[in-house]
């Protein structure tokens, strides 16, 4: 069996670790993938988002499955251009079609989702360059804080939550008519500002049935106590303390459940992962936001709890078999710090030398690439440590164990994950 895996993160190579325990020994392909992944299979040096140079790659290696990890090249319709091609319609693709995938590409078309289906979220109004004289008279009327969110792809940047009404009034003007984020900031939704503790909730469907993976919680900011800037996430854990039985039920009856009918009624082509980010609010849930795939890092908590072959589930998944499986999920906890170049997320430089990668600790790469047999850095998410315990606290001791070995220059990481907990 050949999978053709999208994408260069820890997710991804979280992905390759779990499918190399399959009893189906698959022949693993990555593009354009790590140095992490190159270790368990052949990365190909290809953008992601080229549907046609995925297509000759898909092909060419006799690929069965796609599996696609960022979010971008399902907003470009890599699933579409491979369910239409002559020679590869056969294969599955485990991402949704390229409408589905405005789930995440628009913030207005998932907040429109929601509202359509009756899903509990933040209420909202949205604006473009055109109506921005409305948008400064509507951020008069709410209260603050102040969310102002780009519509499009913003690479995780895209959310604005501000306190001060003449700042919110800036930001606003800066995205709309400077173009703040480019494209995706086109349209601007505002929203009310949900005050609560955030976690993640993943599904898979085949777009009939569906599973719910372990939930996990990420922490987003880049300094201690959850300040400073917002990252790409700096770490995670699973399962989630406060997320008892009561509270799960009420997200499976008023989220779950109207989130999977509505993408039927809608008529939306979802074979894949719902990400659905969550915050609760006193003893409710809200959803913030839709992702079309699995989040990083929490990939690296969650895959690692699944006990079933990973590549089964997913030939189950494209082949719409999900009906057939029971999913069966460790007991253990799990997990992952974050570790990120010095200047993350502003400037940073890589090419740092990584030592201390051998250890027997559970290392996930990132923002790696191996020259001439040294791994350097390549990004500014370089590599998660996941850890296992009886306890959240126990697994993050496990976690920050794993680290203590591994060195690079401007090395970064927050020692206080969890500390909400």
């Amino acid at each position: 069996m050949n999978i053709l895996i999208l994408g260069n993160g820890g997710r991804e190579h979280t992905f390759c670790w779990k499918l190399s325990q399959s009893t189906q020994q698959p022949n693993l392909f990555i593009a354009p993938g790590n140095a992490g992944t190159a270790q368990l299979g052949t990365n190909i040096d290809i953008n992601p988002t080229d549907l046609e140079a995925i297509a000759t790659a898909a092909s060419s290696h006799a690929i069965d499955l796609i599996l696609v990890g960022p979010e971008a090249p399902l907003v470009a319709g890599v699933h579409d251009h491979i369910a239409n091609h002559p020679t590869l319609s056969h294969v599955p693709v485990i991402g949704p079609k390229e409408e589905a995938a405005q789930l995440e590409g628009s913030k207005a078309y998932a907040k429109a989702f929601m509202e359509r289906h009756n899903i509990p979220t933040a209420p909202y109004k949205q604006f473009d360059a055109q109506s921005l004289n409305d948008g400064l008279a509507y951020l008069e009327t709410i209260p603050a804080p102040y969310v102002l969110k780009a519509d499009g792809l913003a690479a995780g940047k895209g959310v604005l939550i501000i306190h001060e009404l003449e700042e919110a009034k800036t930001a606003l003007i800066d995205m709309l008519a400077n173009k703040k984020f480019g494209a995706a900031s086109e349209q601007v939704v505002i929203e009310g500002f949900l005050d609560g503790i955030e976690l993640s909730c993943f599904v898979l469907t085949d777009g009939e049935s569906h599973v719910t993976f372990p939930f996990a919680k990420d922490y987003k900011r880049i300094g201690e106590g959850d300040t400073g800037l917002n990252t790409g996430g700096m770490g995670a854990v699973s399962p989630v303390p406060f997320n008892d039985a009561v509270f799960k039920q009420k997200i499976q009856d008023r989220i779950i459940t109207p989130t999977m009918e509505g993408l039927k009624k809608d008529q939306l082509d979802f074979v894949g992962f719902v990400f659905i980010g969550l915050i609760r609010v006193g003893d409710d849930p809200f959803v913030i936001e839709y992702n079309v795939r699995m989040g990083d890092p929490e990939t690296q908590v969650v895959l690692p709890r699944i006990q079933n072959d990973m590549a089964a589930l997913l030939l189950a998944t494209g082949e719409k078999r999900l009906h057939e499986v029971a999913l069966q999920i460790s007991d253990q906890a799990a997990a992952t710090v974050v570790s990120v170049a010095g200047g993350y997320p502003e400037t940073y430089e890589k090419g740092k030398a990584i030592s201390g990668l051998t250890g027997d600790g559970l290392i996930f790469q990132a923002g790696t690439t191996d020259v001439d047999g040294q791994i350097v850095t390549n990004g500014g998410r370089v590599l998660a440590s996941t850890g296992f315990g009886t306890d959240v606290q126990e697994a993050l001791t496990a976690a920050y164990s794993n680290l203590s070995n591994i060195s690079f220059e401007g090395m970064y990481f927050r020692k206080d994950l969890g500390f909400d907990l």
